[in-house]
């Protein structure tokens, strides 16, 4: 009994692992074979695509939360990018109006110098720091004053023509009247023809010539000069333009009127004429206010 208790059974032999590994090469070239050449192995594999789907998502998790995690920073240090470029762009636009703004100035203070070449009287530029609130009343505060060697009756022009004059000095600063404003006259000419007048302010943008007869020749279009009578302003100045000539039937005199060559409302610098008051401000002022 022992005997056939040791006996191996015939089907209970072991197979070898080399043949083990030939047939399944053997069936794997069957199944490559069969995939390649045939529809059949199709939907087993689609079968096993769709089970394996879920391992594929959670493997590939850490990347994806990589990648959300870099893009979220990536985010963030774009928006730091963007809004620290917009501070620069607006800064570098406010230089930029400021250049604009100092280029006019620049030019504006060319202009001043070259139309002073034209004096043979010193000259000094001042800033305007203030203009008067009244529509009525024309005056400037400048920023130079007697320490600038500064005095009243002092004329004031700009690039194109005569503004005004100084009406009260202090240490550091002084105040100006305008030729526009209404208790202002000036003797002027006309260059045409040397005929002499006066311009007065109306307290507006426009001089009145008045006292000229109605057979007097004057054009729309001439140029009216400081005449340089009552010795405050430089004599062969521009003061204005005609702008408008009336002429009314029985009337003695012609209603003239000139816009000024100096630009009234534009401009902060100014030029003081340097040239010392040939006649005493009581006689002047008398002479330079109208009748």
């Amino acid at each position: 009994m022992s005997r056939f208790r040791d006996a191996t059974p015939l089907f209970a032999r072991r197979i070898s692992p080399t043949l083990k590994l030939g047939l399944f090469l053997a069936l794997s070239l069957a199944l490559l074979f069969a995939d390649h050449q045939t529809t059949v192995l199709k939907p087993v594999r689609a079968a096993y695509a769709t089970m394996l789907r879920p391992l594929e998502w959670v493997a590939e998790w850490p990347s994806e939360l990589s990648s959300v995690g870099s893009y979220f920073a990536s985010r963030s240090t774009l928006a730091e990018e963007n809004e620290r470029l917009q501070k620069e762009h607006l800064l570098l636009m406010a230089r930029v109006q400021r250049l604009a703004a100092l280029e006019s100035e620049n030019m504006r203070i060319r202009a001043l110098l070259q139309s002073s070449k034209r004096l043979s009287e010193e000259v000094l530029i001042a800033e305007i720091q203030e203009t008067s609130n009244d529509p009525y009343r024309h005056y400037l505060r400048l920023n130079k004053g007697s320490l600038d060697g500064i005095y009243e009756g002092q004329p004031l022009i700009d690039a194109h023509g005569i503004l005004g004059q100084v009406t009260a000095v202090s240490m550091l600063g002084s105040e100006a009247i305008m030729i526009t404003d209404a208790d202002h006259s000036i003797p002027v000419e006309i260059n045409r023809n040397g005929l002499r007048t006066i311009a007065q302010g109306q307290g507006s943008d426009r001089l009145r010539l008045p006292y000229l007869p109605i057979n007097a020749d004057v054009k729309e279009g001439d140029l009216i000069v400081s005449s340089g009578l009552g010795g405050r302003y430089p004599p062969g100045y521009p003061v204005g333009v005609v702008s408008e000539v009336r002429r009314y039937p029985g009337e003695e005199f012609l209603e003239i009127y000139a816009t000024p060559e100096a630009h009234i409302q534009h401009g902060r610098e100014v030029l003081l004429v340097k040239q010392p008051p040939k006649i005493s401000s009581s006689v002047a002022q008398s002479q330079e206010r109208a009748p």
